[in-house]
């Protein structure tokens, strides 16, 4: 499994619950038959499902007095709960860990992406961050999730919730209003308060009729629909341009408030591993993506041209990854899985490890790393530690091959599940989407 753009928001944490749909029945036998195929799978991953008492206390305790505890920290941190600010999410999302803000002044765009400051509550020296090693990272199966930190913190102080007081780790850049690079990029610790929570449907709403916000908010004075708008103008040019650039793009009917979150923390994590490379030349955990060899990319790009309906544009066959880029947008859609896993079998792993050189293939950057989600990533966990307090552990590299293997795991034990899923009669897609209800006979 390789990378492309949909790891920001992989597909199964961000599907969420969809609206309208009640969930899918099913009898308390198959529910114990499921419940003993989910135990079979974490004993055979090594998959911890539940924390230690320690670990569940300790979180327990970070989240006493937060009121108190942030406004202690309003003097050392940057003051933003001014800024229009706002999270977009699955409607059934339980915790909101990256908000976004924007502006555009005099000859750029400024984009802030607000991320929940976890290591304010996980550190080294915590029982929570010797757990949070030992997953990796959050284990996304339908219908049930196994997190990488407790709930019980996610949840809560972690939760970028609206109208609450929270303590992020901002990503400021401004970017020129024409090619959109960066003129200049800050990191630092803030205060914020979210204006409004938006689930994906709220957000496509809104772009279409502006005149809802104040359905959404609780301060009707705050410009969330004008802030809406030009963040989707921001995002639909960042989308284009890294196509143009060569980027992979394996799902081109992406909607508009998906690609907006996205966009945006694509931005912010290649900012940081920027920061972190180029301006402090330290070591940290970068995401390396090794490219197909040529025999491999022109195997896949054979056997998709040899898909009925499917014809390959011939000015894009120089750049495999434009070819399929704008295939996919003329092929029928019953093709687009068949090229889409023409394309997967091809792309080597992506891997953590703590130099970026080698690039990332799939999302053609140069140097890339993760940042955007320090609750069920290792790795970000770890990269904002470091962007912190300049600080790299000792570990870094057997880190960097723990969450690989761990991510490797994680992708199997899904794949597996899935496919007991359908064994059993049921459509993984929509136990994901819709949750299970055990209804008596």
């Amino acid at each position: 499994m390789s990378d492309t753009e949909q790891e920001e928001r992989d597909d199964q944490a961000a599907a969420g619950t969809i609206e309208g749909q009640g969930p899918v029945e099913i009898d308390p036998e198959l529910a114990r038959h499921i419940e003993n195929k989910r135990e079979e799978l974490f004993e055979k991953f090594s998959i911890p499902d539940g924390f230690p008492a320690e670990v569940l206390e300790e979180a327990k305790a970070r989240t006493e007095e937060v009121g108190a505890e942030i406004e202690a920290e309003v003097d050392d941190r940057e003051d933003l709960r001014e800024l229009t600010t706002w999270t977009t999410d699955p409607v059934d999302a339980q915790d909101f860990d990256d908000a976004i803000s924007v502006e555009r002044r005099d000859g750029e765009y400024v984009l802030w992406v607000h991320i929940a400051d976890v290591t304010h509550y996980v550190t080294p020296d915590t029982a929570m961050w010797e757990s949070a090693v030992e997953r990796a990272n959050t284990v996304y199966l339908p219908a049930y999730t196994v997190h990488m930190l407790p709930p019980v913190l996610a949840e809560t102080v972690c939760s970028l919730v609206p109208n609450e007081d929270r303590l992020a780790h901002t990503v400021e850049m401004h970017l020129d209003e024409e090619d959109l690079g960066y003129e200049s990029i800050d990191i630092y610790k803030s205060v914020i308060r979210s204006d409004a929570r938006l689930t994906y449907t709220e957000a496509e709403r809104l772009l279409d009729e502006p005149d809802t916000a104040g359905d959404l908010l609780e301060d009707e004075s705050v410009d969330l629909a004008e802030k809406t708008e030009l963040v989707w103008e921001l995002a639909d040019r960042m989308h284009e341009q890294r196509k143009e650039e060569g980027s992979l793009v394996l799902n081109p009917k992406r909607d508009r408030a998906h690609t907006i979150i996205e966009e945006c923390m694509l931005k912010a994590n290649k900012a940081v591993t920027h920061e972190l490379m180029w301006d402090r030349g330290v070591e940290a955990m970068y995401r390396v993506h090794p490219q197909p060899s040529p025999e491999e990319w022109d195997e896949a790009l054979q056997e998709i041209q040899e898909l009925d309906g499917v014809s390959i544009p011939g000015s894009a066959w120089d750049d495999p990854r434009k070819a399929v880029n704008a295939t996919l947008e003329q092929a029928p859609e019953r093709q687009l899985d068949s090229i889409q896993w023409a394309v997967m079998k091809v792309m080597p792993r992506a891997q953590y490890m703590n130099d970026p050189f080698g690039g990332h293939h799939a999302l053609n950057f140069e140097i890339y790393g993760h940042f955007t989600s320090p609750i069920r990533r290792l790795s970000d966990l770890i990269n904002h530690w470091i962007v912190h307090t300049n600080e790299v552990p000792e570990d870094l590299v057997a880190l960097c091959d723990r969450a690989s293997d761990r991510q490797k795991d994680a992708e199997q034990c899904e794949r597996e599940y899935k496919q007991f899923l359908e064994e059993v009669g049921l459509d993984p897609a929509a136990v994901n989407n819709r949750g299970i209800e055990v209804v008596e006979e």
